[in-house]
């Protein structure tokens, strides 16, 4: 295992749009302290965006994994891009002709793709931490640790778009077309979600429980907008009698989804590269 991933690693770091990519990623994820610092001035309205309580406990665990799944692209590039160059480059042959098995290749992609979920996980949680310490109002322990469901989730839905990603790669085998298909895809849930919605199902939660099966979805259902949970935009609802019923807890149901689609991506590359002639 471990010299399996010393070889993926190797071929990540000596790809240079790979490296930068990657170190984009992260240096990106740390730019999430950045809006701590952003303040309004709109005439005799003066606020900063740390104060509306973004960065409070337990809150700033949902806040900080929705912020930083959106950055997931970036990775993204990289995992496609890593299954792309190993046809580009003829190091997939390579291995393969070195005695590596189709079996082992695969699971040397799914183990760099938990690393790297790892990593930006751990990153996440490092860094929300050093957030909450300096800007929360709130730093009880059992405040402080409630919420960690986001963590999970996060790094659930990392695992699975990365092997979603992995899969197109191998499937595409273009870094472009991969990345361009992951985008048609993500169009034709969003299609499918609406003619359910307001054709098919107007009216009841039919859709809602045919949709949460799509794997984008599901992995979207891990950790749903924080945005109106603040108790600033609960109030402006109040007031104008707009009442929030959303529940945003982490649904077991959609991190059974996510985990049953990542293994089935996993095993549907694995029958692809099994199956085709190299």
């Amino acid at each position: 295992m471990k010299r399996l991933l010393s070889i993926e690693l190797q071929k990540i770091w000596l790809n240079k749009a790979s490296r930068v990519l990657t170190l984009t990623y992260f240096i990106l994820l740390s730019f999430i302290a950045l809006i701590a610092s952003i303040k309004f001035d709109i005439g005799t309205i003066h606020f900063q965006v740390a104060e509306m309580g973004i960065f409070n406990f337990p809150y700033i665990w949902h806040f900080n994994t929705y912020i930083a799944a959106i950055l997931k692209l970036f990775l993204a590039i990289v995992i496609v891009s890593m299954m792309a160059n190993e046809y580009s480059y003829g190091t997939l042959k390579q291995n393969l002709i070195d005695g590596l098995s189709k079996k082992e290749f695969i699971l040397s992609k799914f183990v760099t793709i938990v690393l790297f979920s790892l990593c930006s996980t751990v990153f996440v949680f490092i860094m929300t931490l050093i957030l909450g310490y300096s800007f929360s109002s709130y730093t009880e322990l059992s405040i402080v640790f409630t919420d960690l469901e986001y963590i999970l989730a996060f790094f659930v839905k990392l695992v699975g778009f990365f092997s979603f990603c992995l899969f197109l790669g191998i499937l595409v085998k273009r870094s472009a077309f991969a990345l361009g298909f992951l985008l048609v895809w993500t169009i034709i849930e969003a299609i499918t979600k609406g003619i359910l919605n307001f054709r098919i199902f107007p009216e009841g939660k039919i859709a809602s429980y045919i949709t949460q099966f799509f794997p984008l979805e599901a992995m979207s259902n891990l950790i749903l907008e924080p945005f109106t949970r603040l108790s600033v935009i609960k109030s402006i609802g109040t007031q104008m009698g707009v009442e929030n019923l959303k529940d945003y807890s982490v649904p077991f149901s959609a991190v059974l989804i996510v985990l049953c689609w990542t293994v089935i991506f996993l095993f549907l590359s694995y029958r692809i590269l099994k199956n085709r002639d190299l």
